[in-house]
């Protein structure tokens, strides 16, 4: 496994998220969405709370077209401030609409409104449970009395998904960070990256990044 593992949130890298998606595509309960639900979580960092609340309407337009940028709305998002979101990588929106397809193959959750949204519940999250229900969210209140939300169902299956492909120590938290590190290596700046995630400032958003593993083995790579 070659997890680095830091003080901070681990980065997966290429090689583990690719054995990831591999296994999950042939095994657990319903690849056909679980595929797709880490491709969405590693491909637009977003958190597993704005999984499990996405809606369609997020993710295809009415005539059923999947939109090119859409938006992480105020009420899904988990700061409750709006951010965009683009469906532009062909692996994840293949992988969603197979999924998709599923969904309305058995009637989870569809309309009655005839070719909208491909037949599916615009306000209906993306994903849905393996019964074809929305996942179910826990309300918790800090100490400082900030509200947050918490899906412990997914949590177990993102758990599950990283140790069968035996990337432990991960979880749905390290796709944020190998998001923004895979990003910021890319050459994108730090500002873009801030906007994507959904953060603050960017001295939180480099925060993130700094540290990250790729540029402590080009240093070490180095050292003769």
């Amino acid at each position: 496994m070659a997890l680095n593992v830091m003080a901070k949130t681990p980065y997966v890298e290429d090689h583990d998220l690719k054995k990831m998606l591999k296994i999950a595509a042939v095994s657990g309960e319903l690849p056909v969405r679980n595929v797709p639900m880490l491709r969405t979580l590693y491909g637009t960092g977003m958190t597993l709370q704005e999984i499990a609340r996405l809606p369609i309407k997020a993710y295809l337009s009415v005539n059923g077209d999947v939109l090119d940028e859409s938006y992480v709305s105020e009420d899904v998002a988990y700061n409750g401030t709006s951010r965009p979101v683009f469906w532009s990588n062909k692996e994840l929106i293949a992988a969603l609409d197979e999924y998709l397809a599923y969904r309305i193959e058995n009637r989870q959750m569809v309309t009655t409104r005839k070719g909208a949204y491909r037949g599916l519940d615009p306000d209906s999250p993306v994903f849905l449970t393996d019964e074809g229900e929305p996942y179910k969210l826990t309300k918790r209140k800090t100490s400082a009395g900030t509200i947050s939300y918490s899906c412990d169902s997914l949590s177990q299956l993102f758990r599950k998904l990283h140790m069968q492909a035996g990337v432990n120590g991960a979880s749905a938290t390290s796709a944020r960070r190998t998001f923004a590190v895979r990003l910021h290596n890319k050459g994108y700046d730090l500002k873009s990256i801030k906007v994507l995630l959904g953060l603050k400032t960017l001295r939180s958003t480099k925060n993130l990044i700094d540290a990250d593993p790729v540029r402590l083995g080009a240093i070490a790579a180095g050292v003769f």
